[in-house]
């Protein structure tokens, strides 16, 4: 079933909508739970959650790309598990992703107000644009460490690479991603 029938079926407030979309995109959104979480347990439990989620979000929302639009809500669910088992028992991993997106203070805005929230669009926008000059194999790095917050060992395994050759990679990455925003005037 294409997206757009997917949405659909939730403007109609069709129970088969979340049926639908657990069966195309179900085995995505486990993936990223368990990226974060570890645990399938809590991964499936985080899979229910999103789509409530998404149920509830869906109508006002239509997403234009409802794969992203579902991940998102996903990862939120996941990282709100996260929080609420305790910043303790964060993945080492991913609290080392966060913190490297943190040290870029002022360049990663949280919507909190209208204008907040157009700064984060044209951000959102930068970055995409940014991803899209990159070759492939550094986009798929980067989208591995910074959304889908997998360690650096794991990507280096996926990569075939040496772990040191990884982290150099992301440290230039996240050098060249400051310098565009820079250049872009998003950089605060």
């Amino acid at each position: 079933m294409e997206d757009r029938e997917i949405v659909d079926l939730f403007f109609q407030r069709s129970e088969d909508a979340i049926a639908q979309l657990t069966t195309k995109y179900g085995s995505l959104m486990q993936r990223v739970a368990y990226h974060l979480l570890r645990n399938s347990e809590d991964a499936k439990e985080c899979v229910n959650d999103a789509c409530l989620g998404t149920w509830n979000a869906i109508p006002p929302a239509r997403p234009a790309v409802l794969s992203a639009y579902v991940c998102r809500i996903t990862k939120n669910q996941a990282l709100n598990r996260l929080r609420y088992h305790g910043a303790k028992k964060r993945s080492i991993a991913l609290e080392q992703s966060l913190q490297e997106l943190e040290e870029m203070e002022g360049a990663l805005p949280s919507a909190k107000t209208v204008e907040e929230a157009w700064t984060e669009r044209q951000l959102t926008e930068t970055i995409e644009r940014f991803l899209d000059g990159l070759d492939q194999k550094n986009r798929v790095m980067f989208v591995k460490r910074y959304w889908f917050a997998q360690s650096v060992e794991s990507i280096a395994k996926e990569l075939a690479m040496r772990e040191n050759s990884v982290a150099v990679r992301l440290s230039r990455l996240r050098e060249k991603l400051r310098e565009y925003l820079e250049k872009e005037g998003v950089w605060l």
